[in-house]
């Protein structure tokens, strides 16, 4: 591939991770409406359905073949990954005020912007990094608005916040090492995710079902959605797309996922949204300007 086609193709691929951003700002609407599921058996029924339609899709597109020649490190680096994020997210939901462990645990954009300088063939500029803290800003201010303070007693949940965004970042960059493993793997993934959860579902939780129809209709959006296709199309978009300006663009998650929240009258519309908005998109449009100067040069 010469490289008048390869930047089309890293900006097809730009464009499809830019998918699972969109995808995970509906994650805490419809994790509103799964009430009262608990986050173990939320995460079980959701990789489930997640992982069954990759299973699906991988079997139809004859690509189940494939799947025998990777790796199992690969299969162990991605379960670990996925398990290890929602794992560490619903625990430090659980030991510290959401606002708090929120902002913490979304740390991971910025940490893929500068963790993404260190592989091979990419260079980390000051307008990534700009545009990163910016962004971070930005996404700073939605949750800080209902943030009551940091409190030493919730430092546990604040440190395996930290932990959440470390592993999430960490999965996202060493994927692009992996570049040469089917997207179908994701699938496994997903399913191996699942039955870790529900085991521990059943070792640590009291089992208690999404009620109604909106719970069981908000568990489905989630397993095809944030928690199943995100995935998937995350996965082309780190391994062969732009993962600094993705990083950096991932920071709309949670200025969409706030504005969706004021659409359906969840959440109060303020201030601190259009200042959101504003950094998030400065932030985005200068690393977007840094990325198009890297392809000049």
């Amino acid at each position: 591939m010469t490289a008048d086609q390869a930047l089309p193709a890293q900006r097809r691929a730009t464009a499809i991770g830019f998918v699972a951003v969109l995808l995970w700002a509906l994650l805490a609407l419809f994790t509103v409406g799964t009430a009262p599921a608990p986050p173990l058996l939320l995460n079980a029924i959701c990789f489930t359905i997640g992982g069954s339609i990759g299973l699906v899709w991988t079997f139809l597109s004859g690509g189940l073949r494939d799947l025998r020649h990777v790796p199992v490190r690969v299969y162990l680096f991605g379960t670990l990954g996925l398990f290890g994020y929602h794992a560490l997210y619903f625990s430090a939901l659980r030991l510290a005020p959401a606002a708090e462990a929120g902002l913490i645990a979304y740390l991971w954009p910025l940490l893929i912007v500068l963790f993404s300088g260190l592989l091979p063939g990419e260079r980390l500029r000051l307008g990534h990094l700009f545009g990163a803290l910016l962004a971070f800003a930005g996404a700073a201010t939605i949750l800080e608005g209902g943030a009551t303070g940091i409190d030493t007693q919730y430092l546990p949940g604040y440190g395996l916040a930290f932990l959440c965004a470390l592993t999430w970042s960490s999965y996202s960059v060493l994927s692009r090492r992996l570049g040469n493993a089917p997207t179908a793997t994701v699938a496994v993934f997903c399913l191996a995710t699942a039955v870790l959860s529900w085991g521990m579902h059943f070792a640590l939780e009291e089992t208690v079902w999404p009620e109604g129809t909106i719970g069981w209709l908000s568990a489905i959006g989630l397993g095809l959605g944030p928690v199943g296709l995100a995935f998937y199309v995350w996965d082309i978009g780190v391994k062969k797309g732009d993962i600094q300006l993705l990083g950096t663009s991932s920071y709309a998650a949670p200025l969409l996922s706030t504005v969706i929240l004021v659409v359906f009258g969840v959440a109060a519309p303020t201030w601190s949204l259009a200042i959101a908005a504003l950094l998030i998109t400065l932030g985005a449009l200068m690393a977007a300007r840094a990325s198009a100067k890297a392809e000049r040069t």
